[in-house]
């Protein structure tokens, strides 16, 4: 993993014609960024990651900036070309990139390998390593509210839903099916976590304890206002969790809340990731209440 980032400053001297004359207003502290991070995905008009990881940067007084990088499909293996020649030092994957980046990568961890998925890239001995770090993220609000889960409906089969599954694993569900417009894809992913696949036109009428939507519906822009569920398909009670966090509150929630439903955003998945790729680029922490606050605030909570 990657050794705390070395800070450095300068003082960048006024005009001679300044009004003030005294020393200090001669020198400004200035911090020049000297490692880039970002996050690749498409689209990314909805993305809060450069908040957050500016804010880490900033509150650890680290020279280090992150940006968006909106990098279409069939783009990636070109964005990972100038991930090696250009001073990259790490990066957030999001949809559709989490599982070429897993192929892309020259090493990839044991998580992810067996996730399937990166969303983490960073550099250790000068070559491009792959992480997941979304597998802590989901269990950090289930294992926080201490739900038990003998039954898991997961929508859509990319690389968040590898996550979910490999999650649900971990916790010990006794039932999980998956659910995916893309038929094969879905029996691919359920082969890989021992899951069942419940087909997409059925989906509204396939009774579990918990129901994660990891597909693109409902995320601000273009999808915003669809649920990935058929109205009405919310029956007698459970958990309904979302992984978009931006808005915070979805559809999906928003119906699933009017039957009764509890429901968990995305926000404290989107939080405790972000969290530990900090970890892993800086060797450093973020606070999790000023991170969620931050975030919160952001999306106008």
């Amino acid at each position: 993993m990657s050794a705390p980032i070395p800070t450095r400053s300068v003082k960048l001297s006024q005009s001679p014609c300044a009004a003030d004359s005294s020393e200090s207003a001669h020198r400004v502290p200035f911090r020049i960024p000297e490692r880039l991070y970002g996050i690749v995905g498409h689209p990314l008009g909805h993305t809060l990651s450069p908040l957050l990881h500016n804010w880490g940067f900033a509150l650890h007084s680290l020279p280090a900036v992150y940006m968006a990088w909106p990098v279409p499909p069939g783009r990636f293996a070109s964005f990972m070309e100038a991930v090696r020649t250009l001073p990259v030092h790490g990066a957030s994957v999001t949809i559709p990139h989490k599982e070429e980046a897993l192929r892309l990568c020259d090493r990839v961890t044991d998580r992810a390998r067996a996730v399937g998925a990166v969303n983490t890239l960073f550099l250790e001995d000068g070559v491009v390593c792959g992480e997941n770090t979304d597998v802590t993220g989901f269990l950090a609000p289930l294992r926080a509210r201490g739900v038990r889960i003998d039954e898991a409906l997961v929508l859509g089969a990319g690389g968040a839903a590898r996550a979910v599954l490999a999650g649900l694993v971990e916790l010990g569900v006794r039932r999980v099916r998956i659910s995916n417009r893309t038929h094969d894809k879905a029996m691919e992913l359920a082969g890989a976590f021992g899951a069942d696949v419940v087909p997409w036109d059925e989906r509204g009428s396939a009774a579990a304890g918990l129901v994660v939507n990891t597909t693109p519906c409902g995320m601000q822009g273009a999808r915003m206002g669809e649920s990935p569920l058929p109205e009405g398909a919310f029956s007698g009670r459970g958990m309904a969790y979302d992984l978009v966090y931006n808005p915070l509150t979805t559809r999906f929630l928003a119906d699933a809340r009017a039957a009764g439903w509890e429901t968990q955003d995305g926000l404290g998945m989107f939080v405790e990731q972000g969290r530990e790729q900090f970890r892993i680029w800086t060797g450093l922490d973020l606070p999790a209440e000023g991170a969620r606050r931050l975030i919160a605030e952001a999306l106008g909570l």
